[in-house]
């Protein structure tokens, strides 16, 4: 399993929030351990005392993200420092779950953490998993959706570093409001410089004298 695999722990986290739209899932115990996955032992240690821990890690993976969406480079990386620090886990080669034709281990790195509870386990993990994307891909790599009001954030692997939604729905969501924008826009304008034209043109009502023939 590739470090950089675990950098999916943070994306997990930070989107059980939607500020713009007023939204928490992060709201009980059961929740908490919905974010571990497929790893049920972790989970099972997890608490009522959690759920407010795992609030406060996730808010600080948020301004990782949002210092990285903002071109704060500098900024992205001593605030994912500072979560390495707190939370420090332990490299370690792994064979468990991975076999090969010949029944003999498929070795990869795993990270080992010794947590004292449900989340210093997790923030190691995905602050860890954060990191390695990081390095691995630049921090430009770490984005926050542009379809408002949704910011969910994602990590951007295509290969023209292109992406700027957390998913396809969001995509087609803001290409649809950009055309009805233009449509709009193509509708107006018409109607505007038709009123701009009749409006330029002399009346008599304008109390404008026309000037009188010559010769007379």
């Amino acid at each position: 399993m590739e470090l950089a695999y675990y950098s999916d722990y943070a994306v997990r986290l930070v989107n059980t929030e939607e500020p713009a739209r007023g939204t928490d899932a992060l709201t009980s115990v059961e929740a908490v351990r919905d974010l571990f996955g497929g790893n049920q032992s972790a989970a099972r240690r997890a608490t009522d005392a959690d759920v407010t821990r795992f609030r406060s890690v996730r808010a600080r993976l948020r301004s990782v993200f949002e210092a990285a969406d903002g071109g704060d480079e500098t900024l992205a990386v001593d605030l994912l420092n500072s979560l390495l620090l707190e939370f420090p886990v332990s490299p370690q080669i792994s064979g468990h779950d991975f076999r090969d034709d010949d029944g003999r281990p498929l070795w990869h790195m795993h990270l080992a953490d010794h947590p004292s509870n449900a989340t210093a386990g997790y923030a190691a993990t995905a602050a860890m998993g954060l990191a390695f994307h990081l390095t691995e891909y630049g921090v430009d790599r770490l984005g926050l959706c542009e379809a408002a009001p949704c910011r969910n954030a994602y990590l951007d692997t295509s290969t023209n570093r292109s992406r700027r939604y957390c998913s396809d729905r969001c995509a087609t969501r803001a290409n649809v409001a950009a055309y009805r924008a233009r449509k709009r826009l193509d509708a107006e304008r018409p109607e505007s410089t038709g009123r701009a034209a009749v409006s330029a043109q002399p009346t008599a009502a304008s109390g404008e004298r026309r000037p009188e023939p010559r010769g007379r």
